[in-house]
Formats: C-alpha cells, sequence, structure tokens
C-alpha cells in the first residue's frame, strides 16, 4: 500500500551522498578500482587510546543503561569545557552552556525544530552543508541562501542580505572552515557575524566542525570568543573529524543557555543520548595525548600539497586549502559540474563530487576530499592524478 507521504518531504532533495554511493558501488561491481575522493570520512584510524578507553567503559554494567542526565555525562561536559578553555580561552558552564549530541549533524537538524515556526526565514550559505536548508525545510520553514564566492573569499556578504529577509530571519548558520569551499573566516568576520545577529535578533549558528583540521600552523578561532558572542550565538563541534571518530556520533553544541535548553527539550522527547561508553571514550579524546590531532594535521597537509601539486603541473589553478580536508576546484573547460565529475569518473575511476550538489553557488567546482580511501593516501592521489591528467590537460 502506498501512503501519502508528508509534504515536507517533497521540499527536500535526496541527500546527495546516498547518491554519491549508489554510484560508487556500482562502478566497484564493474570491477572498476576507484580512486576515492568523494565523501568526508576520515581514512585514518581512531587513536588507540580512544578505543581503548571505550573498551574498558562498555564492559562497565553502569553504562550499559539510559544516560538520564540529558545533556550528556557531566565528566564528557567538563572535558569539553576543559578543551575550550585550552583551544580558544573560551569559558564555559558545563551545566548550562554545553550539549552532548549524538554528533553534531544531528544538533544542527534539531535546533530548527526548537526555534523555527512554519514560514519562517532561515538565513543559510550557498554552497553549503546541505542539513542546513533540509533541516528549515523540516520545520516547515524557509532558506534564504547567502552566497559564498570567490572574489568576496568564500565569506557571505552580509550587507548584501535585502533589509526585510534579514529583519524576520529566525536562524542564520556559517560554517568555517568551511565544507565544502575549505575557506576560512577572520576574526573581523565572526565579529561582523554577531553583531548582524545582535542588531536583529537573530539566532546564530557557527558549524565549526574542521576547527582542528587547519595547517601551515594555522588556529581557527571559536566564534564564541568575540565579545557579547554567547548572547545571540551557539556553537557546534564533533569528535568525527578531529580524532576519526564518524561511526562513533559523538559530538557537542556550546553557547546560549537559552538556546541549548530548547534543544535540549526536543532531544529528550526524540533520542536518548549517546551510548554511556562512547561519551567516556569522548573524555579520553578531549583530555588525553593530543598529538595524534597533530598527526592527521600533518598526513592531510602533505595529501593537500601532492594533489594541488599535480593539479597545477596540469595547468588546473588550484589555491591550497588554509583548513578541511577539502579542496575546492574550479571546472577547466566551462563545463558543468555534474557533467565534469561523471567525465572523471567514467574515464578515470576518479570520484569527485560535484559543486552543484551543495547548492546554486556551487556551479562550476569540484569538491576533493583528502580522505581518500587506501594503505598510503599520497600514493593513490598520485594515481589519481595521473588517471585525471590525459582528461584535464586538453581541456585547459
Amino acid at each position: 500500500m502506498n501512503f501519502p507521504i508528508a509534504a515536507r518531504l517533497s521540499r527536500v532533495p535526496p541527500y546527495p551522498f546516498e547518491q554519491i554511493a549508489k554510484i560508487k558501488a556500482r562502478k566497484q561491481q564493474e570491477g572498476a578500482e576507484l580512486i576515492d575522493f568523494g565523501i568526508g570520512d576520515p581514512d585514518l584510524p581512531t587513536p588507540d587510546h580512544v578505543v581503548e578507553a571505550l573498551r574498558e567503559a562498555a564492559t562497565d554494567p553502569a553504562t550499559h543503561t539510559y544516560d538520564e542526565s540529558g545533556n550528556g555525562l557531566p565528566e564528557f561536559r567538563q572535558a569539553v569545557a576543559d578543551w575550550y578553555a585550552r583551544r580558544f580561552g573560551v569559558k564555559l558552564d558545563p551545566e548550562t552552556e554545553i550539549q552532548h549530541l549524538v554528533g553534531s549533524k544531528e544538533g544542527i537538524a534539531h535546533i530548527f525544530l526548537a526555534f523555527v515556526e512554519c514560514g519562517d526565514c532561515c538565513l543559510v550559505p550557498d554552497p553549503r552543508y546541505m542539513v542546513y536548508s533540509v533541516g528549515a525545510s523540516f520545520a516547515d520553514g524557509w532558506f534564504f541562501p547567502m552566497p559564498l564566492r570567490a572574489d568576496n573569499q568564500f565569506l557571505p556578504d552580509l550587507d548584501a542580505i535585502p533589509a526585510d529577509v534579514a529583519r524576520n530571519a529566525k536562524i542564520m548558520f556559517i560554517n568555517y572552515p568551511n565544507n565544502p569551499t575549505g575557506a576560512v573566516a577572520s576574526q573581523e568576520f565572526f565579529e561582523k557575524a554577531v553583531a548582524f545577529a545582535r542588531e536583529r535578533a537573530i539566532l546564530l549558528c557557527h558549524d565549526a566542525a574542521y576547527s582542528e583540521v587547519a595547517f601551515d600552523g594555522f588556529r581557527p578561532q571559536s566564534i564564541l570568543s568575540v565579545e557579547g558572542a554567547k548572547e545571540v550565538a551557539v556553537e557546534f563541534h564533533s569528535l568525527s573529524k578531529t580524532y576519526n571518530m564518524t561511526g562513533w556520533r559523538l559530538g557537542f553544541v556550546v553557547g546560549n543557555p537559552h538556546v541549548l535548553q530548547a534543544l535540549g527539550k526536543i532531544k529528550s522527547n526524540i533520542d536518548s543520548g549517546v551510548f554511556m561508553a562512547i561519551q567516556r571514550a569522548g573524555v579520553a579524546a578531549l583530555a588525553g595525548p593530543q598529538d595524534c590531532v597533530d598527526e592527521m594535521r600533518a598526513t592531510y597537509q602533505e595529501r593537500r600539497d601532492r594533489l594541488v601539486a599535480g593539479m597545477k603541473k596540469m595547468g588546473w589553478e588550484a589555491t591550497p586549502p588554509r583548513a578541511t580536508f577539502y579542496l575546492w576546484a574550479g571546472v577547466p573547460g566551462g563545463m558543468k559540474s555534474a557533467e565534469f565529475s561523471e567525465l572523471l569518473l567514467d574515464k578515470a575511476n576518479v570520484l569527485t563530487i560535484p559543486g552543484s550538489l551543495y547548492g546554486q553557488e556551487g556551479e562550476g567546482y569540484v569538491r576533493f576530499s583528502l580522505t581518500v580511501k587506501g594503505p598510503k593516501g599520497v600514493d593513490l592521489i598520485a594515481a589519481g592524478l595521473e588517471n585525471m591528467e590525459r582528461i584535464v590537460r586538453p581541456l585547459i
């Protein structure tokens, strides 16, 4: 029986990475040896001391029940507060200014349900992590895209947002270091964003999932380091990218207590929190040795430099990102993003993500992820460059 589907689903396109996974599976079934620059899922292992912490915690029957605290184990929230103080110099109250999440994606999607009514406007970047716009749609709101363009360093031009749109917006999402462009934001931009939100009473949400994936000594900052930011802002983080824990589903959001209380009410009625053994492992990650993070950065920087050098050698303009494990590259030859990605997949067995999947402003770009799956990422990148050169060079 075909039951009628809720109208909200008709407003939401298929999740793009489901389509990518299907294409990848088909090529592999055909016997192709793919070089996968697709989904940003770290190929590096979770650090041993974190795995060991999980193993030990999972044998403790006390972790096998519901986490009745609602907002995460006290020791996990304290570890987040200590990490924020060390890393950003930002002081957080573990009781009221930290909420644990089932991965930051979950919290990003649910925060719209706490603050957006039917017909409300949400400001989201374009190109973007698609959960921002999907979250707005699920809450029966609508999203206004803020273009991210190269001539403005892939930052939204807040002054270009129409006054009536800005006046009626409920939520604004920004994301730096940025997925998919790899762009970074200055303290000056964060200050401007906070002032913009305060003046218009907009909830400012900053997705900082890639704050620790940065290169050449660059250290991204927290938007909460801006004076007065906690009045209007929250910041989402995840252990996924920093500690290679994507499958563990552990994240957190920090900042404005009123906002976190509302989000917590949504969550308490929808989920029962993260397995407490995983939260204990999160404590080991945040409070334990951080040399694993330095090694992660060094690995991705080596891969970034190899990919950029190879692209430049074939005449393909590429700017090395200062952060994230993504390279946002213009499509050569004036081709459409999807057309070019399909060409690379069919003729070079190289999987990339068309920029158009991230929004209208992503057209004309493709995204490479440095999380290439294989025994040695640099060697796979070299092989991918060799495969691509015969396709790309004639287009330059």
